[in-house]
């Protein structure tokens, strides 16, 4: 019954989406084949069935361990340990993350050099070490707001010695890595470990783990970069995006992606166990009801991984080159600004992160906030921030001349917004760019990148720098917009007890 409530919602969720891409790509701009509408419509299914089993797995499965090792991690009584576990879990959590293995996929594709494996586990290192500093922040009770200024200052001085050509791919990376899986492991392993060791009893200290956690990534692939720049004395030659590499037969993607998403789930559920016989102990019943919470996990990534290879990335690819085809009038490819301002806001009323995100919001603030709410707000946010990426790619402007002021704005607004808020927006940067947005806004902004490039000699910039981005803008916009929520239910709240 509860799997059967999952796929309704699931479904309702993504008919925004299917609603927006099956009016582009029928009355706009039109597949060739006929064949592609049906190979999109197996994608989809595939998309909404293999989510709703990965969420229903997700909860009776994932989540639990996460809460069960933040409850127990603070039984160790060392800091230290504590920090440690918080790193390895932290990073065990990423590798297994769905919208990773489509973002390293889909840079594979662009550059070969990239291997996809290292590319994984190097985020993963990224996020496990952050995870483990916004731990001890907790512990400490250091204030959140200073540990946002002095990361992000750190980051925009090592802008200075990355690769142009890893910038944005960096920031991708970020927002890919927080996650369906990450996301409530890392938030459920916060909530253990604040409720029982943070310094101050209050719900300040909740969020702002992800927000911190993200940041990892970005100063992992700047180093990543640095090094392949070493190795090969330059960046090597950024190719063509063409998701039909990965097959154009959906049983062949299905058994292709049986071993990525085996060794995606495997080495969480290895270090589990021995950690169940030695510190846990849950009763037999709820072990077996946990581990038997894995199959439809695994199932349902596998599913969900292999409907957006055979019908999400080729749709957005197409999509986001059809708008720039040489028949087309110039100001045709302008429309894509609404289009892509209206997928993104669609997406991200789709995306599960987001879902556990404000559904943790409004058990921490008893309902105040709805979870409409955030996801509205974010909503507004990630379309702005979709329609940006597109004026970057059109313009082929370096992407620096948005993020340093957006980021700038977002760490001023923390002076004026309350601490819960704070770390709620960074968080909710971390969130939004998840599988979905991996596997239908970059496709469509490498298809846009790949079109541009090709129509136009004075195109100066590689796919690799301009293609890539849009999770960047993803991570930044919610900063903003989520703030803005946050100064406004501050006021109204103030309102009211002055009414009183």
């Amino acid at each position: 019954m509860k799997l059967l409530t999952v796929l309704r919602e699931t479904f309702l969720m993504s008919l925004p989406l299917m609603g927006v891409m099956a009016c582009v790509l029928i009355f706009v701009a039109p597949f060739e084949n006929s064949l592609d509408y049906i190979r999109l419509g197996v994608g989809y299914a595939g998309v909404v069935i293999g989510q709703s089993l990965f969420l229903f797995g997700l909860d009776i499965s994932i989540l639990p361990v996460g809460e069960v090792m933040g409850e127990k991690l603070v039984k160790l009584k060392k800091v230290s340990w504590v920090i440690f576990f918080g790193l390895f879990f932290g990073l065990l959590a990423t590798i297994a993350e769905p919208a990773l293995a489509v973002l390293a996929r889909q840079t594979n594709l662009v550059i070969k050099e990239v291997n996809q494996t290292l590319f994984i586990w190097i985020m993963g290192i990224g996020i496990g070490v952050f995870v483990g500093l916004s731990l001890w922040r907790v512990i400490k009770d250091i204030s959140i707001k200073l540990i946002f200024a002095v990361l992000y200052v750190l980051i925009f001085v090592m802008v200075a010695f990355a690769p142009q050509e890893f910038v944005a791919l960096a920031f991708d990376g970020s927002g890919a890595t927080t996650g369906d899986i990450s996301v409530p492991f890392i938030l459920a392993l916060g909530m253990g470990v604040s409720a029982s060791l943070a310094k101050r009893d209050n719900n300040d200290n909740v969020f702002g783990i992800i927000g911190i956690a993200s940041i990892g990534p970005i100063l992992t692939i700047f180093i990543y970069g640095m090094i392949l720049k070493r190795l090969y004395g330059d960046i090597p030659s950024a190719g063509v995006y063409d998701p039909s590499a990965t097959g154009t037969n959906f049983v062949q993607i299905l058994i292709s992606n049986v071993g990525s998403v085996s060794m995606a789930i495997f080495p969480l559920l290895i270090v589990f166990l021995p950690f169940q016989f030695l510190f846990i102990k849950m009763p037999k019943e709820k072990l077996k009801k946990l581990l038997f919470g894995i199959i439809p996990v695994l199932v349902g990534l596998l599913i969900f991984l292999s409907g957006i290879d055979f019908g999400f990335a080729f749709a957005g690819q197409y999509m986001g080159s059809a708008f720039l085809d040489a028949s087309r009038p110039e100001w045709f490819k302008w429309l894509l600004l609404p289009l892509s301002f209206i997928l993104g806001s669609a997406i991200t009323l789709t995306e599960p992160a987001v879902t556990v995100l404000s559904e943790k919001l409004g058990q921490i603030t008893s309902g105040k906030i709805s979870r409409m709410a955030i996801r509205l707000t974010l909503a507004l946010g990630i379309g702005a921030a979709a329609m940006l990426a597109v004026v970057k790619i059109l313009t082929a402007t370096n992407i620096l001349w948005y993020l340093v002021p957006l980021y700038a704005v977002a760490i001023i607004m923390m002076k004026f917004t309350p601490k819960l808020f704070v770390g709620l927006a960074f968080d909710s940067g971390g969130v939004a760019g998840g599988a979905l947005t991996s596997a239908m806004l970059t496709p469509l902004t490498l298809g846009i990148a790949g079109a541009a490039a090709a129509g136009s000699a004075a195109f100066n910039q590689s796919i690799l720098m301009n293609g890539f981005g849009i999770i960047a803008f993803i991570s930044v916009t919610p900063l903003i917009a989520v703030q803005i929520l946050g100064i406004y239910a501050s006021r109204s709240e103030e309102g009211e007890m002055r009414s009183e």
